[in-house]
């Protein structure tokens, strides 16, 4: 359970520093924050991996929902356009991210059914 509360907070910090970096166009004082926000990713993302999430899977989840929320939070903070094709490639990152947790899952359960045979 630790390991997803670590991602989420790496994927909130990536998208406030991400955010922050465009607020900062207009007014400068934003990038103490952006600089934060993506330094605290990174710390987050260490904690995910020291935590026993595979890189692959939690670089995947991560960077997905963050290009993801980013999308949608621009589009309500600075107006930037969302448009229908924009939409549908937010649902397919969606499907991508859970086809990489999906798959691990599987992994896993494949791999705890191998030792159990072995074991016997």
């Amino acid at each position: 359970m630790k390991k997803w509360l670590f991602l989420g907070g790496a994927i909130v910090t990536e998208v406030t520093g991400s955010l922050s970096l465009k607020a900062g166009l207009e007014n400068p004082g934003w990038y103490a924050l952006m600089a934060a926000g993506f330094a605290g990713a990174f710390v987050f993302l260490s904690l995910v991996l020291r935590a026993g999430l595979p890189l692959g899977v939690a670089y995947g989840i991560w960077g997905a929902l963050g290009v993801a929320l980013t999308a949608l939070f621009s589009a309500l903070l600075f107006g930037e356009p969302l448009t229908p094709v924009m939409g549908a490639g937010l649902v397919l990152i969606i499907a991508g991210v859970l086809c990489i947790e999906l798959g691990r899952q599987r992994a896993e359960k494949s791999r705890e059914q191998a030792m159990h045979r072995q074991a016997r």
